[in-house]
């Protein structure tokens, strides 16, 4: 008769994904994660595989969580710019209140280049972010919130692409005044 685990995997992958986004890939050690989770090798072994594979479940989870949270954000409101805004100002805040914890997705991009699995992970990511904004942008278009000559593919991509960069920009502990200004750069693409 199989034995039952004696941990809960859900909030393992969560407790991992915390410590693999403060620590990186790389730093975070196999003694590490057994001391994280409160679990023994071989249980670690037998519930994740590998250092590897728990960090692309880390990684979907925050994806997921990070997506829904967006999405969320996109749908919460009737208005596009105040939407948008509000999703860029808590990228900022974040970034201000901890910029060395910064962006899994970003994160994983800049240190497991290396990793195909990881690499299509946040491929994956990105595009999720385009699709969400994309789907939000025709939305607003179609209720003239935004020029009927905007592309809301293109503002997609461009906003998509200023998010991963204010979260390197972040990291990078530039100062507030530097970030809100960026900022509001960016929301003048909506005009």
């Amino acid at each position: 008769m199989a034995r039952n685990r004696e941990f809960d995997i859900d909030r393992a992958v969560d407790r991992a994904m915390d410590l693999f986004w403060r620590q990186g890939y790389a730093e975070t050690s196999l003694p590490d994660l057994l001391k994280e989770l409160s679990i023994g090798s071989g249980s670690f072994y037998a519930a994740f595989g590998s250092k590897e594979q728990l960090y692309l479940r880390a990684l979907d989870r925050y994806t997921s969580l990070q997506g829904h949270d967006l999405e969320t954000a996109l749908d919460g409101t009737p208005e596009i710019r105040t939407a948008i805004r509000g999703v860029l100002a808590s990228l900022v805040e974040a970034d201000l209140a901890d910029p060395t914890r910064g962006c899994l997705v970003v994160n994983t991009a800049t240190q497991c280049g290396d990793q195909p699995q990881a690499t299509d992970r946040v491929s994956t990511a990105i595009r999720q972010v385009e699709s969400f904004l994309t789907g939000a942008l025709e939305r607003a278009r179609a209720r003239g919130e935004i020029s009927p000559e905007k592309d809301p593919k293109e503002l997609a991509r461009f906003l998509t692409t200023f998010i991963q960069g204010i979260r390197i920009v972040g990291g990078a502990r530039m100062e507030r005044e530097f970030m809100e200004d960026a900022l509001s750069t960016a929301m003048r693409a909506l005009d």
